[in-house]
């Protein structure tokens, strides 16, 4: 079943309903571990139960996984899987780097996504096998652009995102750094917005780790079906999460994981 550019674009106004109003706001911030700092804030659990109603709605046999409501009919093949506010870091110090992420699994292969930036006008998503943009700049062409990687031909001419050089630890940490010192430029603090960049042909590589389903099922879709590889380190599906690799090319790909796993 393809998930029309409509549901795609009804998601992202519903979600925007919800994140707008609160984006530098001043409002609460709860933080969700007993050790270190993982921020929640009322425009992540009410983004997702907006969504959570509006799949119901239109799939109301679909399985839904949300990073702040959990899991539910997790007996359906179709499973959607939400992140309301993908940075939410960034959300609460006002950098509109952030962005509202919804994906769509079938028995476990991430097939529709969609990434919604509001304060900027931008959304990224998946319809009919291929990846699209609408925002600001394509209003004049029909409202949206078809998103296409860039056909960088080595690291050395390409540009590199993580969230933090910080994340890696022990030896993940030297094979981030030894694929740092071979590209051309590096940029931190990004989020979801980076693997949309890679989709839209500004961003070559996105290396993380410790990702979790609802952190990467929405943008697996949107990069691959604009070109791009997304899969772990070790070269095995991203759906799970963990560490991974979003490449603009097969070769990139390639050549990032042989370092990566060096």
């Amino acid at each position: 079943m393809t998930i029309s550019a409509v549901f795609m674009r009804r998601l992202a106004e519903i979600a925007a309903a919800e994140t707008l109003p609160r984006f530098r706001d001043a409002g609460a911030v709860a933080n969700k571990l007993a050790e270190g700092f993982d921020p929640v804030t009322e425009a992540d659990r009410e983004t997702e139960q907006a969504i959570r109603r509006a799949i119901r709605s239109e799939f109301p046999e679909d399985g839904i996984l949300g990073e702040e409501h959990g899991l539910e009919n997790p007996a359906s093949v179709r499973r959607w899987v939400i992140d309301p506010i993908d940075g939410t870091r960034s959300f609460i110090s006002g950098i509109p780097l952030w962005g509202t992420l919804v994906g769509l699994t079938v028995n476990g292969d991430a097939v529709a996504g969609l990434m919604a930036q509001p304060f900027t006008r931008e959304i990224f998503y998946t319809e009919d096998g291929q990846s699209f943009y609408e925002g600001p700049g394509h209003q004049g062409s029909g409202g949206r652009q078809r998103l296409s990687t860039r056909r960088t031909p080595d690291l050395a001419a390409a540009t590199l995102c993580t969230t933090t050089p910080a994340y890696f630890k022990g030896p993940s940490a030297e094979a981030y750094a030894r694929l740092e010192q071979k590209v051309r430029l590096a940029r931190y603090g990004t989020d979801c917005y980076a693997y949309a960049m890679v989709a839209a042909g500004h961003v070559d590589l996105v290396v993380e780790t410790g990702l979790q389903p609802y952190d990467i099922v929405a943008l697996i879709p949107i990069i691959e079906m604009a070109g791009g590889v997304v899969t772990a380190w070790d070269g095995g599906p991203a759906e799970k999460g963990g560490a991974i690799i979003a490449a603009a090319t097969p070769e990139l790909h390639g050549a990032a994981s042989a370092i990566l796993q060096g």
